[in-house]
């Protein structure tokens, strides 16, 4: 029996989280998160940084900008919001006491 429900745990496909900086923040429950990548160019085989743009559900408001924090893909919330954030991985130090407030 313990092997079925392990079996239907683990099922489907494990969500990718991504670590990025919070750029803004567009509205009491959105934040606008940059996250960076590495990507080999097709002719000349150097790795060259690309730098995406996420909104981002944060429905509590923890992060502040500058904040480094993880976030992982959820449904879609909007037009342009399908990530939900997970939590704060490093908080910046401009934030300070103003941490929640929005």
């Amino acid at each position: 029996m313990s092997d079925t429900q392990d079996q239907t745990q683990t099922r489907g496909k494990p969500k990718r989280a991504l670590v990025g900086t919070v750029r803004s923040i567009s509205g009491t429950k959105t934040i606008n998160v940059a996250v960076g990548r590495l990507v080999k160019h097709p002719k000349y085989g150097k790795y060259v940084r690309r730098q995406g743009r996420l909104a981002v559900h944060d429905p509590r408001g923890l992060a502040a900008v500058g904040d480094l924090v993880e976030i992982v893909p959820c449904r879609r919330l909007s037009k342009t919001k399908s990530w939900r954030l997970v939590r704060v991985t490093r908080p910046s130090d401009a934030a300070g006491g103003d941490r929640g407030k929005v």
